[in-house]
């Protein structure tokens, strides 16, 4: 973690508000992940912050990437685009899963020259993809339990267990080649549970297609949904790891290749907001702030992620409960109504650590208000 004098110093350097996203942090959480999960390649999940220097850092430490747009698979394109045309193109497909399982035909079509790895979901997408992708190779999407999830993903994805096999027989009667079944747990996802029950799950699935007649799978995409530490209540990734690690190794065989799509475990960590009060008052009895960074900013994640970002104080002292509002003129910009913060003065520094994931990335320009600067330390 950067020291709130280091915070400090590169507030006053850059102005607030202030971004900070930490390089070592995100090379820490993905060697973390690497070595707790072992047998899994790490797809990361770009639209949890799709910053393309943090790209490159994962890009440099091997990462893979799981993209759902085209913005966001150049993005990562970029870093291989000098490769040579076979390398490339071997590049791209062991390495990037286009894991929007609903796609514009225009998009299809422009993916259809990369050869790339496409999650779908339903025979709408089917005959969608013959047409527009036909290059494509295809993951199915499965629907599984999200129970317990910040964010619940099954009610807009996946394709239900009794019908999954017969959409694997359809692309495959299309001529299209369906190279395994992924799931989402659901993002935040704290209840260990979802995972056993979706290994279980795609377990059964690989099991009814090779007793169907269909043997050409060989790849299992266990999503995301690693719980970042927002705070003590969030169990010991190893924990979690453990679990996983034992139902792949009791339901997959070596041979079948597991990927997964870690985007807030990775990209969190690395994200501290510093913000400036730059009003105070007092409202029935409570002291209220009002910072320059707020919920259409980096604080973005409190409305669209269902997240909260504790607010920090540089300054110490006595404590008190306070309300922290962000700075447009908008009734809905409320960064939290229950800090406990000791009295600040206009001018004063606030700062906000593991807020690096659906943040700055839904940042908006909102009342006038640019999104907060970006500055990249230990790169």
């Amino acid at each position: 973690m950067i020291s709130p004098t280091r915070l400090q110093k590169l507030a006053k350097e850059h102005g607030t508000p202030l971004f900070i996203v930490d390089h070592d942090a995100l090379r820490k959480a993905y060697r973390t992940f690497r070595k707790h999960l072992p047998r899994i390649q790490v797809y990361y999940a770009v639209k949890a912050n799709p910053d393309p220097a943090i790209v490159r850092t994962l890009f440099q430490e091997g990462a893979s990437f799981d993209v759902a747009s085209m913005p966001e698979f150049m993005i990562v394109h970029e870093n291989i685009k000098r490769l040579p045309a076979k390398e490339r193109q071997e590049w791209i497909w062991d390495k990037i899963i286009y894991a929007n399982p609903t796609k514009p035909t225009e998009t299809l079509e422009e993916l259809n020259q990369y050869k790339p790895l496409v999650t779908f979901d339903n025979l709408e997408e089917i005959q969608k993809i013959k047409q527009h992708a036909p290059n494509a190779g295809l993951v199915l999407r499965l629907k599984v339990p999200n129970t317990g999830a910040m964010v619940e993903l099954s009610s807009k994805f996946g394709a239900s267990p009794g019908e999954a096999v017969d959409l694997i027989l359809e692309a495959d009667k299309a001529g299209l080649g369906v190279e395994g079944i992924s799931f989402h747990v659901g993002s935040q996802t704290t209840n260990f549970e979802n995972y056993v029950q979706a290994l279980n799950l795609s377990a059964n699935i690989f099991q009814e297609a090779r007793e169907r007649g269909y043997t050409k799978m060989n790849l299992l995409d266990i999503g995301g949904g690693f719980p970042a530490p927002y705070d003590d209540t969030v169990k010991p990734f190893e924990m979690l790891a453990k679990v996983i690690n034992t139902e792949l190794d009791r339901l997959f065989p070596k041979e079948i290749q597991i990927l997964a799509e870690p985007g807030r475990f990775l990209a969190a960590v690395s994200g501290t907001s510093v913000a400036k009060v730059i009003g105070k008052a007092v409202r029935d009895g409570k002291t209220c702030y009002y910072i320059n960074d707020g919920v259409y900013h980096t604080y973005s994640g409190v409305i669209f992620d269902h997240c909260k970002y504790p607010v920090k104080a540089f300054k110490k002292g006595p404590t008190s409960l306070c309300s922290v509002f962000g700075p447009t003129c908008d009734a809905l910009d409320v960064v939290s109504m229950a800090e406990n913060l000791p009295d600040l003065q206009r001018g004063d520094f606030v700062y906000s650590v593991n807020i690096g994931a659906y943040s700055h990335a839904s940042a908006t320009y909102f009342n006038g208000f640019p999104p907060a600067k970006v500055v990249h330390v230990n790169q």
